[in-house]
């Protein structure tokens, strides 16, 4: 059943965006569902459809905005184990494996997280946005490991792509990259837009796309004649864009390694471990893990930090490095 929020605008509001005044009113719902909501013909000023989010509103005007009835997903469960490290009623952290993408999309709608989720309890996911990702309030790579959580419920996932917008959700990755970065921590802030060469992948721009904003520092670095020369770093996001750390790695020169997008190949060094070359060969996937995610609980408005451990494929590559140094 469809629901109606209407609101006539008062001095103190007048001359705010349409998305603005209705997200100040009502703040349960996020201000990426509102623009969605408008351009969608949902939203009627003075009686008149309104497709433009930033129209700023006058004294008196008279809003009605129409939520729409959410459908269920049409989607095949997926008999898929699961790693869960915490459960409740309103969420779900989970620690998705490399190889698994996060959502049905082109070429693959059985096989995905969603899919899974289905599978484990169909009932219990928030139904905000669209019909292929329930409970899905972000994503990771399908070849990057690591946390990740899911809304159980439409409340939950508001509150949730709230802190998200705010860049309050504190997120940090553990990734293996190819040489040495200089200076050994610092913050990378740019503007990330899609490449013009390639739909699929990203590329940092100076004049258009969305900041992005990443703070990384050097944890340890292995260079000896053993090994090519490759630098454990940590990364805390301020914001999360497509691809954003594997794109900031590689604006800096220092591609991640095991990346099938933004690569560097592999150059035949001489004297290096046989059994290290070969898992670094056959990596099949980026050494990136989502190691850390921290929220407000939407209900019981208290922080809440996880962890995970690097899989046991990054950590072998690491055990190795360490021994041949």
């Amino acid at each position: 059943m469809e629901k109606k929020i209407n609101l006539i605008v008062k001095e103190d509001d007048k001359n705010l965006r349409l998305d603005v005044f209705i997200n100040k009113k009502n703040n349960d719902i996020s201000r990426t569902r509102i623009k969605k909501l408008i351009l969608d013909k949902r939203l009627r000023l003075n009686k008149k459809v309104i497709v433009d989010p930033s129209k700023k509103v006058l004294v008196n005007d008279f809003l009605e905005l129409i939520i729409p009835e959410t459908k269920k997903p049409s989607l095949k469960p997926y008999n898929y184990k699961l790693d869960i490290i915490y459960e409740d009623k309103d969420l779900i952290v989970l620690n998705k494996p490399a190889g698994i993408v996060i959502h049905p999309g082109a070429g693959n709608f059985d096989n995905t997280i969603v899919n899974a989720l289905i599978n484990y309890d169909k009932d219990s996911l928030s139904s905000i946005g669209d019909q292929f990702r329930p409970g899905i309030v972000h994503r990771i790579d399908k070849n990057t490991s690591g946390l990740v959580v899911i809304a159980k419920n439409n409340q939950a996932h508001e509150h949730l792509s709230l802190q998200f917008s705010k860049h309050t959700i504190k997120r940090i990755y553990q990734l293996l990259v190819w040489g040495k970065i200089r200076p050994s921590k610092g913050k990378i802030e740019t503007l990330i837009t899609r490449s013009s060469k390639n739909r699929q992948m990203m590329e940092v721009s100076k004049s258009k796309g969305k900041k992005a904003i990443t703070n990384y520092k050097t944890l340890e670095v292995f260079e000896n004649k053993n090994t090519p020369t490759l630098s454990l770093l940590e990364c805390k996001l301020e914001t999360g864009r497509t691809h954003q750390i594997r794109v900031h790695m590689n604006f800096l020169g220092n591609n991640i390694v095991g990346d099938d997008k933004y690569k560097k190949k592999f150059k035949n060094i001489k004297n290096i471990d046989p059994l290290l070359k070969d898992n670094l060969m056959k990596l099949e996937r980026q050494f990136l893990h989502a190691k850390t995610i921290g929220f407000i609980h939407p209900k019981k408005n208290k922080e809440m930090i996880f962890n995970s451990i690097l899989p046991h494929e990054l950590e072998n590559i690491l055990k190795m490095l360490r021994k041949t140094g």
